[in-house]
């Protein structure tokens, strides 16, 4: 498996054949590891990041078998390659650096990916269309159990597992939860629901996770404290929490339908013209006025269009695929112009109901 046979589908994370997919993007859980006998990556010398990074390549690759995984050495990686896996949510910003000594492990399904010297040894993800918290817990568990059997992990009797950054220490894990909140953004409901989420300790970032803005209404809901909980329960808040966010989202649609239709129509429309007929535009604008389009397909206003396609196109229009699929560098003023082709291919005959 090579890194451009990626491009033959839109991943794990955008497949729309999840639970509550509508809304629910996708579900990640990760898992932070550190060996025994070796300083955390920050105080790591170089040979100490080429023996870690050798043990895991080596148990990797004996216990999932390579052509079952792409193996890749993210410094040996050139920028677009870096960004392209970044974009599918199969390694961090961290990994895009490129130093050296570090490396991912990349299931062919992409269910899951295991990033080796990032803030840690090893970060172990599994991720799954829509929300599906337990199935996809459980394919992190077993990576995580069958790994420990050849590894010895850090760990403490009282701390828990041990890692670089305190916030991680106990269970190590951090579940992840994508949402595609458009009406609760128009509605003016949204940061009502932040503010909630930040009293019972749970994080809200962008697409990209720690440290990037939201784009396109796509936010990350995820757990900030792993100490002092077991990873059931820590998978109970989050699935307490989500269901309530879905529902906050669902009302907002139906009440935006219901009483704000021609606003509403008006937006989606505007989206549509925009998209339809641009001859440049950005990466961000493109991903608002796609939320818009997501909107307007999932509340039937929009007709042929698919969930499917836009979700593609959430994908396509991301710089590092734009130059993939193009098969060349390109610089911003270029790489607008091209976007803009590809939207207006994918949603030319894109009407929207007028009702």
């Amino acid at each position: 498996m090579q890194i451009n046979d990626l491009l033959k589908s839109t991943g794990e994370w955008l497949r729309t054949d999840g639970p509550q997919s509508d809304i629910v993007v996708s579900t990640r859980v990760r898992l932070a590891r550190n060996l025994t006998n070796f300083p955390f990556t920050t105080r790591a010398s170089l040979d100490d990041l080429q023996k870690i990074e050798q043990q895991i390549h080596t148990i990797v690759e004996e216990l999932f078998g390579s052509e079952n995984i792409l193996m890749v050495n993210t410094e040996e990686l050139d920028e677009v390659d870096r960004h392209l896996l970044l974009e599918r949510h199969l390694i961090s910003r961290e990994l895009t650096e490129g130093k050296p000594s570090r490396a991912a492990a990349i299931a062919c399904d992409e269910t899951y990916s295991l990033m080796i010297n990032e803030e840690d040894h090893l970060r172990i993800q599994a991720v799954r269309s829509g929300l599906d918290l337990n199935a996809t817990y459980q394919i992190v568990n077993d990576l995580d159990d069958k790994i420990e059997q050849r590894l010895p992990f850090a760990f403490d009797e009282k701390l828990g597992y041990l890692t670089a950054c305190p916030t991680n220490v106990g269970t190590g894990i951090r579940i992840s939860v994508m949402l595609h909140l458009p009406a609760l953004g128009l509605t003016g409901e949204i940061e009502k629901v932040f503010r909630s989420l930040s009293k019972i300790n749970l994080a809200v970032r962008g697409m990209f996770g720690e440290g990037s803005q939201a784009t396109g209404d796509l936010f990350q809901i995820s757990n900030q404290v792993t100490l002092g909980k077991s990873e059931e329960q820590l998978i109970e808040q989050i699935g307490e929490i989500i269901p309530q966010i879905i529902k906050y989202e669902r009302e907002a649609r139906k009440y935006l339908a219901d009483n704000k239709k021609e606003m509403l129509g008006d937006k989606i429309c505007r989206a549509v013209g925009i998209l339809s007929n641009t001859k440049t535009i950005t990466s961000q604008e493109t991903m608002q006025l796609l939320s818009q389009i997501r909107l307007g397909v999932n509340l039937g206003m929009i007709h042929p269009t698919t969930l499917e396609e836009v979700n593609e196109l959430f994908l396509r229009v991301q710089p590092a695929h734009l130059q993939k699929f193009l098969g060349n560098d390109l610089d911003p003023q270029d790489r607008d112009v091209q976007r803009a082709n590809i939207v207006r291919e994918y949603l030319g005959n894109a009407q929207v109901e007028d009702n």
